[in-house]
């Protein structure tokens, strides 16, 4: 990319088309679940060279938990196969990685591999990687708002004082900017319950490629549409 095109800092992504790209070839929706993991690990590679410092990913919405069991125990499975062998390769690549979501209906082994990616990774100073695993913004909104109000209830918080910094201390996303950039694949143009907060003042990119098919080349486009827009934070064009 030349280098004059700003890069945006945050970039958010919701994955979307893994089932119909498989169902496209005639292959189980698993094996497209599992060619769309391959593909994270490529675009977090692609995101950190380009200079992208905060890549987030909706992997598993609170959701998802409806689709056949099937189904969401071979994303459980990738996820935990994904835990397992990610820590060489943030090590290597200095990549920080946290998990966003209600981690608490998670499967204790897998509760216990993401505490154990999230401490050893970090001290990495590179590319912060967040995984969106059942992660609802609504339900991440209502348990901020749990949290403010029971300070309030003892006493430790002034109600007609918070602010939204308070708010945005109390997210899951506590200490990242927002994104400045939200891409949806797959042709779909909504946005799911994904960082509803966050994305007040994002930059919305929407593509027909699915998921399994997203490449540099396709981040690149995202970012070039991004470079074509004025971000004015409901101000005036100067």
């Amino acid at each position: 990319m030349e280098d004059k095109r700003k890069v945006p800092a945050h970039v958010a992504i919701i994955m979307d088309g893994n089932g119909r790209w498989a169902k496209k070839r005639g292959l189980p929706r698993t094996m497209g679940h599992a060619q769309g993991a391959r593909v994270v690990e490529q675009i977090l590679e692609d995101a950190d060279h380009m200079g992208i410092r905060y890549l987030t990913v909706y992997a598993f919405s609170t959701e998802n938990w409806s689709r056949p069991g099937s189904e969401v125990t071979a994303l459980m499975n990738l996820l935990r196969t994904y835990m397992k062998t990610s820590l060489a390769k943030c090590a290597r690549n200095n990549v920080r990685i946290r998990v966003i979501g209600d981690k608490t209906r998670l499967d204790e082994d897998l509760q216990q591999a993401i505490a154990d990616l999230e401490r050893d990774t970090a001290s990495n100073t590179g590319i912060q990687f967040q995984i969106a695993i059942n992660y609802g913004a609504r339900d991440e909104m209502m348990r901020a708002i749990r949290s403010l109000a029971a300070d309030a209830a003892a006493g430790r918080t002034d109600p007609s004082a918070l602010t939204e910094e308070d708010l945005s201390a109390r997210l899951d996303t506590a200490g990242i900017p927002d994104p400045d950039l939200l891409i949806r694949t797959c042709g779909e143009q909504r946005i799911s319950n994904f960082l509803l907060w966050q994305i007040a003042y994002s930059e919305l990119y929407f593509t027909d490629c699915a998921w399994p098919d997203f490449s540099k080349a396709e981040l690149e486009k995202a970012v070039d549409a991004y470079n074509h827009r004025e971000r004015r934070y409901g101000g005036l064009v100067n």
